[in-house]
């Protein structure tokens, strides 16, 4: 009984963020949690970013629609669901994610939601629960999964150290650094090799 949980952005999709940054010429909102880790902090400053620059949830999604997946994503997840379960454990919206999860197959994701006004404006977040990732990873193992989890930020890190095993995926020089204990994968096929190495150290 073996469960991956793997963070979306990063890991399977692009920051959307960073996409809708570029996109919207708006360079502020590159900032994610690979450079800032108080996730509430983070999402008001996007907010207030989105609300000076009159962008509700239509713009943001008209952006994801023009997204896919990372190269090769699709086929590393069918790949790994032949021997796991897979679960995605992401801080993204599921306003954001149904493009992406279409794509993707229809993973089972858990994510948070937003808040938007008549007029498509998006005036809060909810979180579906605090510290969500690593509570998602204590359930499973209390479920009697062995799970082995993979991210790239600050806010996935709860989640690899409640697993039995964590990997980072191609994560900034100074995630990596600070958190030497995790083995660091630059692609698929070595995401995979230490998934696997992994369970093999679990069992």
């Amino acid at each position: 009984m073996r469960i991956v949980c793997l963070d979306l952005e990063g890991v399977l999709a692009p920051e959307i963020w960073i996409e809708f940054a570029g996109r919207a010429g708006i360079p502020e909102l590159r900032r994610t949690t690979r450079d800032e880790p108080d996730y509430d902090k983070l999402m008001k400053y996007r907010l207030g970013i989105l609300a000076e620059h009159r962008l509700g949830l239509p713009d943001i999604q008209e952006v994801i629609a023009g997204m896919g997946p990372l190269p090769g994503a699709r086929a590393f997840l069918d790949d790994l669901r032949e021997n796991y379960q897979a679960v995605i454990l992401s801080d993204t919206f599921y306003e954001f994610a149904h493009p992406l999860m279409r794509q993707l197959g229809w993973p089972t994701l858990f994510c948070h939601s937003l808040a938007t006004d008549a007029a498509g404006n998006v005036t809060d977040y909810r979180l579906r629960m605090a510290d969500q990732k690593r509570q998602a990873v204590n359930r499973f193992r209390e479920l009697n999964f062995t799970v082995v989890a993979a991210g790239d930020s600050y806010n996935d890190i709860a989640m690899l150290g409640a697993a039995h095993g964590g990997v980072l995926f191609c994560p900034p020089e100074n995630v990596a650094h600070a958190f030497p204990q995790f083995p660091v994968a630059r692609d698929y096929p070595s995401l995979r090799a230490e998934i696997d190495r992994a369970f093999a150290r679990a069992a």
